[in-house]
């Protein structure tokens, strides 16, 4: 398995993808907090806060992590080796969490290099330091949960096609769908529980609450059990081809 998960790696980088994942996002985000004007622009607004990048990342990703997961699975099938790969002596569960970690390694790589950004805010607020850092971690803690649910998901839709156009579309609106379709369907007339039970199926709901600094087990428990979900999902895509 830990070979799977190096040479999965070694596959973004000895391609452009993963250079160009971990660079356009830092530039997207460098952009859109340091430089446009704007609701972003982090010195514009002029409180020491990184707010702006936690709601804009979410975006950023949707787009990045299905092109980094579409080529996972769909490569595969494409080029005639899944089978070869299946033949190992890997049980597919490995497999899929291989592939799995190597695409949320390369989204962690793009994401720690943003620490910058806290050091920066910290250094020019005023009095320095003057920056909520519980709320900081809670919405980094939070955005690593929400590239992992992107993985996943995006992992299972490159399962599913041979084709890595259709894996990425598939990946994009499954993300979406579960980032902000829960929180617009239940404003569509629910009312009291049933409104905030539909909005908690979204991932909006967990990561808006880690972003105001309080790491709730359910939180962490609702981003674990949809990564859960979609790995299984992929595991039945996968043994599908035995039936």
């Amino acid at each position: 398995m830990l070979t799977l998960l190096k040479r999965e790696i070694s596959g973004f980088f000895s391609s452009l993808t993963g250079y160009i994942v971990i660079i356009v996002f830092l530039l997207l985000n460098g952009l859109f907090l340091w430089v446009f004007p704007g609701e972003f622009n982090i010195p514009e607004a002029g409180y020491a806060t990184l707010d702006p990048m936690f709601v804009l990342a979410p975006w950023v990703f949707l787009f990045l992590v299905p092109a980094v997961t579409m080529r996972l699975f769909s490569d595969e099938k494409r080029t005639g080796t899944l089978e070869l790969l299946l033949s190992r002596p890997l049980s597919d569960l490995k497999i899929i969490l291989a592939k799995y970690l190597a695409g949320l390694v390369l989204v962690i790589l793009a994401i720690l290099p943003t620490l910058i950004y806290f050091f920066s805010v910290i250094w020019l607020g005023s009095p320095r330091g003057n920056l909520d850092t519980g709320g900081f971690w809670g919405s980094f803690i939070g955005l690593f949960f929400l590239a992992g649910v992107y993985v996943a998901i995006g992992l299972f839709t490159s399962s599913i096609t041979d084709n890595q156009i259709i894996s990425f579309i598939l990946g994009v609106t499954g993300c979406f769908i579960l980032f902000l379709g829960f929180d617009y369907l239940s404003k569509l007339g629910f009312s009291g529980g049933l409104e905030n039970f539909t909005a908690a199926l979204g991932i909006s709901y967990h990561y808006n609450s880690m972003s105001r600094g309080v790491i709730d087990t359910r939180d962490v428990l609702y981003f674990a059990s949809v990564i859960a979900v979609f790995v299984l999902f992929t595991k039945i895509v996968l043994e599908s081809r035995k039936w």
